[in-house]
């Protein structure tokens, strides 16, 4: 048994070596410079609170990347988890060929993330680009899309709403498990293709919209690669996200004190809102266990 166990604890060792190294030791290392002056050149110097003080007393800059970053993600996320859920309800029929529009319509979410796409998509959107070439066809003037404050988030909006696929294989997934008796039982009822999807579909499957919704706001405030690549975070800071104020203040001005301090803010205000949804999610989640429509 002993061997046994020294032999499973050597498969596992690489894995807890690198998350003791790469995570363990990052995460609260960054705690502790948080509550420093640090700027890679000279020993971190302890100052207190000094850095949460500044960040909530004075910096305009630090509610105004928050301010934008909470827009981005409530703006993402509806759009995002809607677009998934309708591609995959349409793709849930059995259609000639649609294993060939699953694969295209996944494809988006392999490649969104990568900088080539960005700099595409800022080429999409550009004065000069393919979008403004289109309207021009039908007599409508080039329109500065990442130049406007409201239309330069909506252009790095459009990007994260496009890589729907891994959202929506999952809600595929999970349509493919209703039980068909629900649907047949509801049509012997005189119940409408509408009124099936949202008293049927939609409840059975509130697990999988739940933990799409987890992940999915997760990662949109985390997100940097878009506003990064395709607007730098302007016109004057409206594509500012939190995370290019985090890179920004760490790895371009070396202020890794207060970088620290501003990623455990937005740790805190992931975990926050994780929290509260995972609280709110017993009035609208329900589950197959669930008895007199009652969460378990």
């Amino acid at each position: 048994m002993n061997e046994n166990r020294l032999l499973g604890l050597a498969w596992i060792s690489p894995y807890i070596i690198g998350l003791l190294i790469f995570t363990a030791f990052p995460f609260f290392a960054s705690f502790a410079l948080s509550f420093t002056e640090y700027d890679l050149m000279s020993p971190p110097q302890f100052n207190g609170i000094e850095n949460y003080r500044y960040m909530f007393n004075d910096d305009a800059l630090f509610w105004k990347s928050l301010g934008v970053t909470f827009a981005y993600v409530f703006i993402t996320i509806p759009l995002k988890l809607a677009f998934a859920l309708g591609i995959a309800f349409v793709l849930n029929f059995k259609l000639r060929g649609i294993g060939f529009f699953r694969t295209a319509y996944y494809i988006p979410s392999i490649l969104g993330s990568s900088v080539a796409i960005a700099v595409l998509w800022r080429a999409l959107f550009s004065v000069d680009g393919l979008l403004n070439s289109i309207l021009a066809v039908f007599g409508i003037e080039a329109i500065n899309w990442l130049g406007e404050p409201p239309l330069a988030l909506l252009s790095v909006t459009l990007l994260q709403v496009w890589q729907f696929g891994s959202a929506m294989v999952i809600f595929l997934a999970a349509l493919q498990n209703v039980p068909q008796s629900q649907y047949e039982a509801a049509l012997i009822d005189g119940a409408t293709r509408w009124q099936m999807f949202t008293k049927v579909t939609i409840p059975l499957i509130t697990p999988v919209i739940f933990f799409n919704f987890i992940m999915q706001t997760t990662g949109s405030f985390q997100e940097f690669t878009a506003p990064f690549v395709i607007t730098g975070g302007g016109p004057t800071y409206y594509t500012y996200l939190f995370s290019l104020y985090i890179y920004d203040t760490a790895f371009k001005y070396f202020d890794m004190g207060y970088g620290s301090a501003l990623a455990w803010i937005l740790f805190l205000v992931v975990a926050l809102f994780a929290t509260v949804a995972f609280k709110t999610s017993k009035y609208w989640v329900f589950y197959s266990a669930d008895k007199g429509g009652k969460n378990g």
